[in-house]
């Protein structure tokens, strides 16, 4: 992937929203919530993007290297109004003030662990934006900058809040400027855990934390009070960070014998990426000290050497770590190893798909985001209503063969559209015409009841 193909990258995976908006539509208590999420979901087809923070919140002196944020005052144009910049002092807004924290410590870390000045490793200014929409349940990054939405207030507190979310996006901004994998199949896990590899070293070297102490949690502190969540992912037990009503059951998986081969979420991203995740705990915990130090050091090599391109596998990358591991060699091959990853090469799993769409049924999925959820609806042609006409209008003048295919982006939603005699076409969020987003908000509307 060049440069010019930016990746958006949500925090939260669309599978998780979708949940929320189809639990909260069954419970009296969770149309607020519902309406959040099903708003967030909708609104992440534009583009992607807490209360105070913990008395033991991480603090870290501002990097040399530029850091802005502004405010989108619950708007959606970036980058918004500038609020704060690198060197100068709290605000009192706790999301203005829980962005420079946590986006002065990602930069600390890359600048002054492994020498990276900034995303670009050329000391680009990080631009972040926060209150971006109104309930908005994400955070993203762009391809320019990072946005972060306040939560729904129900769910999920502020995207600022965990210092581990400003980590992940901006490391996506390094991925995206250096080895450049594709955000789809075991390409994309790998991005999607790099993400959460750098976020909890971020996290730790701020707490000063070895890896004994670390709880290896990544968004802890997002889900408010009530919700039975510990975080959004577990590194060290993928598939534990949560069982809710609201939320469903964590699935993420940590081992290659449980990879899921779906179409969703770029071919599951968001939940095969435990497996790397897993991986990297066990070689940082196999090797000791601290995360950033041992393994991450590592792991840092690996994604800038020359051995990690846009499409390496899980097997290219755990042989690019071995290679890099010196004296830990061992360490991080047995890390591999018990995930059923070996160091040798590889194919990704297949993807198949066909046509999925009946002869009257109009069909839109959307996977991806930050929190990896699906949303899915169908409209019947042949059953008259003005929702129905509106959709039979946008079907026969819109044209999927101009607009199919393209990389998806990190954290940013995907569009599968079924239609009446044609094969399913994905279209990445950045792609959606006027028509298109139409017509999956007709038909997305369709499934909420």
């Amino acid at each position: 992937m060049g440069l010019g193909e930016h990746t958006r990258c949500q925090f939260v995976p669309p599978f998780v929203l979708r949940q929320i908006a189809d639990a909260g539509q069954a419970s009296r208590g969770g149309g607020a919530a519902a309406a959040a999420a099903a708003e967030s979901l909708a609104l992440d087809e534009g583009i992607r993007t807490g209360r105070a923070a913990p008395d033991d919140a991480p603090h870290v002196e501002a990097v040399d290297g530029a850091w802005t944020v502004y405010t989108a005052d619950q708007g959606t144009t970036l980058p918004g109004l500038r609020v704060r910049g690198a060197g100068e002092p709290a605000t009192g807004d706790a999301a203005v003030d829980e962005a420079a924290v946590g986006g002065a410590g990602a930069l600390a870390l890359f600048a002054e662990v492994y020498g990276r000045e900034s995303f670009d490793g050329e000391g680009a200014e990080v631009v972040m934006t926060v209150h971006y929409g109104r309930n908005y349940d994400n955070a993203f990054w762009n391809g320019t900058q990072l946005v972060f939405g306040d939560g729904d207030g129900q769910v999920f507190d502020r995207f600022t809040k965990p210092v581990d979310v400003l980590g992940h996006e901006l490391t996506h901004a390094v991925t995206e400027h250096t080895a450049g994998l594709v955000y789809r199949d075991q390409p994309g896990a790998l991005n999607e855990s790099m993400s959460d590899v750098f976020a909890c070293c971020a996290k730790q070297r701020m707490l000063g934390q070895d890896v004994t102490q670390a709880d290896w949690l990544i968004g802890a502190g997002l889900f408010l009070p009530g919700i039975r969540a510990r975080a959004l992912r577990d590194m060290a037990n993928p598939g534990t960070a949560y069982d809710d009503p609201m939320l469903g059951r964590d699935p993420q998986v940590g081992h290659l014998d449980d990879y899921v081969q779906t179409t969703d979420d770029n071919g599951g991203v968001h939940l095969n990426s435990g497996i790397p995740n897993r991986a990297f705990h066990l070689a940082a915990t196999g090797i000791g000290g601290t995360s950033w130090d041992g393994a991450g050091a590592i792991w840092y090599a690996a994604l800038t050497g020359p051995d990690v391109g846009p499409t390496t596998d899980f097997a290219g990358f755990a042989a690019a770590t071995v290679a890099a591991a010196g004296e830990h060699a061992e360490a991080v091959r047995a890390a591999w190893t018990a995930v059923g990853v070996a160091v040798d090469a590889q194919d990704a799993p297949a993807d198949s798909r066909g046509s999925s769409a009946a002869a009257t049924q109009v069909a839109v999925r959307r996977t991806g985001g930050f929190a990896g959820l699906t949303r899915s609806g169908s409209v019947d042609l042949a059953v008259p209503s003005p929702r129905t006409a509106r959709v039979r209008e946008l079907v026969d003048r819109v044209d999927l063969a101009s607009v199919g295919g393209g990389e998806p982006q990190p954290d940013r939603y995907s569009y599968t559209f079924c239609l009446p005699g044609c094969a399913d076409v994905d279209v990445p969020e950045q792609h959606l015409t006027p028509d298109l987003r139409e017509l999956a908000d007709l038909v997305l509307e369709s499934d909420e009841g």
